[in-house]
Parts: structure tokens; sequence; C-alpha cells
């Protein structure tokens, strides 16, 4: 029984020895010892093997179809006035200059089918499609029964991912999170000062470092001279709860969110004693004016670091950005876009919170291949003379999908979970009045 002892504890000897020695010291420093760029790309020559696998398989093109841009049906990118215009037109009357016609109702129906058959809001809140299969049961279940190697290299990629990389990933994450909670008290008790201010950003970019290694993360950062300075304000479209990870591997930030209970509410109490981060109770939250008052004496102190907000208020799929909330654009101070976007080949960063819970997702990202994404740093922007919020947040929003190639869309992503407001049905009754009038 004692022989049994000894080995298991020099086992996880070992095993603490690899994480700290080839993992944690480099993550400390920002160093790479290179091996995830190794394991990225023997995983992209197994993935191509697999997808020319498939298609031998399958008999099919070179490549696997994907989603076209229009989705599954064609729709007509003409406004109401011309739809209508048309209709009116081609009838057998001619009833252009009518005030109101029967016929408009076809156009008010055939809108309809289209968004019942797919609309632009509910396809933002599923999976990204995938042109070709990564090797994950959760991607494809049948295309892994085309032929026996592909079985085996599937059943080889499951053993790695659930015995070795995710006891790996789990055992990272924790050391992570306790440094976190140990290093933010342990600098909370200092007085102020600018060693405090080192210390506690050095604690923080360590931790998110290692918990980025947790993910098998691979971040690309681009235009780095654009990056957010104190004082400032920076918003990036929202994929995923690890973008705060993604964004802190490279600088440190004061989060903004609303305070939680469990373990998320401690380490959010120690991350407060020693950054001034902004936690908002829930009842303060719904204070639209006490939320904007404190943001904006944080960014009128220069000392502070940057705020980091994620303006759609929740996560899309990686494909488009929806509404930004005006309100981080009417405080005033400079903005700093970022743009995030995620390699959905080595495992899907969305997190679809109406079907998983948050232990759910992250244990779907410990048992993925690999997180890798680019990040691009945008010039910074500030509010033009005779601009509203409104106007100043499309404005970012706009530059945001354009160099992430993502879909620029209007619709606000609380949709998700609410109905339509009546505000923009009303709005739809306003564009038809003023079409009807100006036929």
């Amino acid at each position: 029984m004692d022989g049994a002892w000894d080995i298991a504890f020099v086992l996880f000897q070992m095993w603490l020895s690899i994480v700290v020695g080839l993992i944690m010291l480099p993550a400390m420093f920002g160093m790479s010892l290179g091996f995830t760029d190794i394991y990225i790309k023997v995983l992209v020559k197994i993935l191509e093997w697999a997808t020319l696998r498939i298609q031998r398989g399958l008999k099919e093109q070179p490549t696997l179809p994907s989603q076209s841009a229009n989705g599954i049906i064609k729709k007509d990118d003409g406004s109401m006035e011309e739809e209508i215009g048309e209709l009116r037109r081609s009838h057998p009357k001619n009833l252009a200059g009518a005030d109101f016609t029967l016929c408009d109702a076809f156009n008010f129906c055939k809108k309809g089918i289209e968004n019942i058959v797919e609309d632009q809001v509910t396809q933002r809140f599923t999976s990204e499609e995938l042109a070709s299969w990564n090797l994950l049961t959760r991607t494809n279940n049948n295309f892994r029964y085309i032929s026996v190697r592909l079985t085996i290299i599937w059943g080889l990629g499951v053993f790695i991912r659930y015995f070795i990389l995710l006891p790996l990933r789990i055992t990272l994450a924790v050391i992570g999170l306790s440094w976190l909670v140990i290093g933010t008290n342990l600098v909370g008790l200092l007085p102020s000062s600018t060693v405090k201010n080192w210390l506690s950003d050095l604690v923080h970019i360590t931790c998110y470092r290692i918990c980025a290694r947790a993910l098998s993360a691979t971040i690309r950062y681009h235009n780095k001279e654009n990056r957010p300075k104190k004082g400032g304000i920076c918003v990036a479209n929202h994929t995923s709860p690890i973008d705060v990870v993604i964004l802190a591997n490279d600088g440190c930030y004061a989060m903004v969110g609303q305070v939680h209970e469990g373990p998320m509410g401690v380490i959010q109490r120690s991350m407060v004693r020693s950054c001034p981060h902004v936690w908002f109770e829930r009842s303060e939250n719904k204070d639209r004016h006490a939320v904007a008052k404190r943001l904006k004496d944080h960014i009128a102190d220069k000392t502070k670091l940057p705020i980091l907000i994620f303006p759609e208020g929740t996560c899309i799929n990686n494909t488009s950005v929806m509404m930004f909330k005006k309100g981080s654009f009417e405080i005033g101070g400079t903005i700093y876009p970022v743009a995030i976007k995620y390699d959905p080949q080595f495992g899907d960063a969305f997190w679809n919170s109406a079907k998983y819970n948050i232990v759910s997702y992250i244990l779907r990202m410990m048992t993925s291949w690999a997180i890798v994404c680019n990040v691009w740093y945008l010039p910074p922007m500030t509010r033009q003379d005779g601009e509203d919020a409104v106007h100043f947040a499309n404005r970012v929003k706009s530059a945001i999908a354009q160099q992430a190639s993502l879909v620029n869309l209007s619709w606000d992503g609380g949709l998700k979970r609410e109905k339509v407001k009546e505000s923009l049905k009303n709005e739809q009754k306003k564009n038809y009045s003023r079409t009807i009038k100006g036929l």
C-alpha cells in the first residue's frame, strides 16, 4: 500500500513540475515555449486530413457547402417604398398613388413568412455553422462513421481532450483563479501608491495569462499602438465570457458588471480590493443615472485603468455585431474600439446562455481543441460635434464589424429574451405611412 502512495506522490510531483515549469512560469513572464503553436499546426493537418476523408467518403465537392450570406432563403434588399411601389404597379389596375390598397398586405405577409423561416435575430444566438467537421462530437454525430481510420482518430481525440487536456486545463484554471483571489487580497492590504498599482496589474495579468493557458488559447493581437489608455473606455463585440480573459492577456482593465453571489462574488470582492473595478448592485444597475455617474467619475481620473464594456449586453455567435446600448457613449471620454473574432475550426467560443449554464459552457470550452482568435485594436474615436450617442454608438459598431468581417445588424440583442418593443412596431407603421404618402 505504501508503494502505491509513493508512486502516486511521484506522479503528482511530475504533474506539478510540468504545469509550473512548462506552462505557469512562461505565462507569468508573457512568454511561450512554442508547444501551443506546434499543437495548433498538428491540429490543422489532422483536420485537413479528416476533411479530405469525409469528402472522399461522401463523394462531394472539394469543400463542403457553407451557409450563404443570405441564409436558406432569398430575401429582397429593397426598401419598403420600392417593394410596395412595384407591387402596386404590377396590379392590373395600376394602383400607384392610392392611399391604401389591400394588395399592400401581400408585402407584409411575404416579409412575415421570410422572418418566420429565417429571421436576422434568432440565428445569431445559435452556434456558427462550420464548413467542415472539426472532429468534435457536438458539431456532427455522423461524420465519424465514414471510415475506420476516421473513427479511430475521433476516438483518440476524445481520449486526449477528456483524459489529458481536461485535467491539465482544470489544474491551470484552479491555480489561476486561486492566485487571483489570494494575490488581489494581499495587494489590497497595501496603502494606495504606485507600487500597489504596479503589483495589482502584475497579479491580474499573470492570472489571466494562466487562465488563457487553461483554454490552450492562441491569440493574435493587431495594431497594438491603438491599445486602450488610462482614463478611456474600451468597447468590444461580445461572443463569450472569456472575452475578458482574451483582452486582459494583453493589458489591464477596470471591469464593469453586476455584483454576484457565490464563487463569482468572492472573485469580484477580491479584485476590487486591489483595483478600482466598477461593480453595481442589482437595484443600482437599474438606475442609469447612478451608473453613468460612477463611470464618469472613473474616466475623469486619468490614472485609473481603462473601463472594459461590452455594449451589446449579451453574447452573439461570432458572426455578427448587434445594437450597441447608447449608455456607454453618453458619458464622454475617448472610446477605444476593439474587434474580436474567434476561429470556430478549433472550438465554438459562443455562449448560448439559454441552452447551457456557465458550468456546462466552461466544460465545453475545456474539452474543445483550443481557443484561437484575432484581436484588432482600432484607432480611438470621440464624439463629433452635433453627434448624438446613438449615432456615435452605430459609428463605433460599424468600425468593429468591418474590421472583423462581421455582419452589422441594427437589432437589439435583448430580443433574445424579450418581446419586440412597441417603439420598433410603431417605427414600421411610420415607415408605411411615409411610403404611401410618397407614392
